[in-house]
């Protein structure tokens, strides 16, 4: 688990937080690896960007890598913003800036959650993974 404020923390420090935890898991493949630490740095950037207020705000960042699934929560004190979680599509504007974060993060995994508990913003992503030597039984005819 990797708890920070910001500032002074930033990105970077959940970078290595997620290369470390997922160097602990050999047996992941790298397209998997990339894909994951990508959607979890981009939700962290995010959050560390947007969400604060001008007072910092504290994250808890938790990595769970099982049998055929990678799964991250981040918990984080900023205000409740009012997400809400809709297929998003990225931006028509090549030269966008903004708006793509959660479009991103959406097309890298497979389940991305947000939810308001009590004073914390709660967020989950999960990514499924191919793991050598697992068959995946429904392509088994």
């Amino acid at each position: 688990m990797l708890r920070l404020t910001t500032p002074p923390a930033n990105v970077n420090d959940v970078h290595d937080f997620i290369v470390a935890e997922l160097d602990r898991h050999p047996d992941l493949n790298a397209m998997d690896r990339m894909v994951f630490l990508t959607a979890l740095v981009e939700l962290a950037t995010n959050v560390i960007q947007h969400a604060d207020t001008g007072f910092g705000v504290t994250c808890t960042f938790s990595l769970r890598v099982g049998h055929d699934r990678i799964e991250a929560e981040l918990s984080d004190t900023a205000e409740d913003g009012g997400i809400k979680l809709v297929a998003r599509e990225m931006p028509a504007d090549e030269l966008a800036e903004s708006g793509r974060g959660i479009a991103l993060i959406q097309a890298l995994v497979d389940d991305l959650r947000y939810e308001r508990v009590g004073d914390r913003n709660l967020w989950s992503i999960t990514k499924n993974t191919a793991r050598p030597g697992l068959t995946d039984v429904s392509a088994v005819s």
